[in-house]
C-alpha cells in the first residue's frame, strides 16, 4: 500500500526494459476514487559532486540520446541490485571520471520526476581524489572536465547546465558550504 490508500494499488506491466519498467496503477485516491497512473518505475541512483585539490568540480560532456544532444551534468549512475546509493557512487566515481575518493558525504537525495517515476537520486560529495583507472560502459560517450565552482555557477546562469539532477546537487552542495 502507498502512504495514501485506503486498498492495494493494482499494477499492471506494460513494458519491462533493461533499466526501467512500465507499469499502469489502479489507485484508490483518499475521497475514495479510483484513477489510474502509468509510473516508470527506477532503480534509483548516485549523483557525485568530485572536487579535486584545485576545488575544482567535474563535470561530464554526455552525449544523451533522449534530447538528442551533448549535455553537462555531474557523474552519475543507477544502482545495482544490492548495492547502497553509496556504493554506487564510488562505482560510478571511478567508472566515469577515473577518480577514487577517501572522503564521502551524503548531502541529500532527490525525487527528479514524481509525476510519473518513483527514481530516487543519492547526491553525494566526494573529496580527497586519487587516479584510478576508468572503465567506461560500453554504449557511455562522455568527457571529464573539470571546472571551478564560480565557472559552474555561470555555466547553469548562461543555461549551459540544464540538468535537473546536476542543478539540484550543486544547491545541495551551496547549502552545505
Amino acid at each position: 500500500m502507498s502512504k495514501n490508500d485506503n486498498a492495494p494499488a493494482r499494477h499492471k506491466l506494460l513494458h519491462k526494459g533493461r533499466l526501467i519498467s512500465l507499469y499502469r496503477d489502479e489507485v484508490h485516491l483518499p475521497d475514495g476514487r479510483i484513477t489510474h497512473y502509468d509510473i516508470v518505475r527506477h532503480p534509483g541512483g548516485a549523483v557525485i559532486v568530485a572536487i579535486n585539490a584545485k576545488q575544482q568540480i567535474c563535470l561530464l560532456r554526455q552525449f544523451r540520446h533522449a534530447v538528442d544532444d551533448n549535455i553537462w551534468e555531474l557523474p552519475a549512475g543507477c544502482l545495482e541490485p544490492d548495492e547502497s546509493p553509496l556504493q554506487t557512487a564510488k562505482r560510478e566515481l571511478t567508472e566515469e571520471t577515473g577518480f577514487s575518493a577517501d572522503t564521502w558525504l551524503e548531502l541529500g537525495s532527490i525525487i527528479p520526476s514524481p509525476g510519473f517515476c518513483n527514481e530516487v537520486l543519492w547526491i553525494f560529495k566526494a573529496e580527497n581524489l586519487s587516479e584510478q583507472k576508468s572503465a567506461t560502459d560500453p554504449d557511455e560517450f562522455l568527457e571529464p572536465h573539470w571546472f571551478s565552482i564560480e565557472q559552474i555557477q555561470s555555466m547553469i546562469m548562461a543555461g549551459e547546465i540544464r540538468d535537473a539532477k546536476t542543478l539540484a546537487a550543486m544547491t545541495l552542495l551551496d547549502v552545505s558550504t
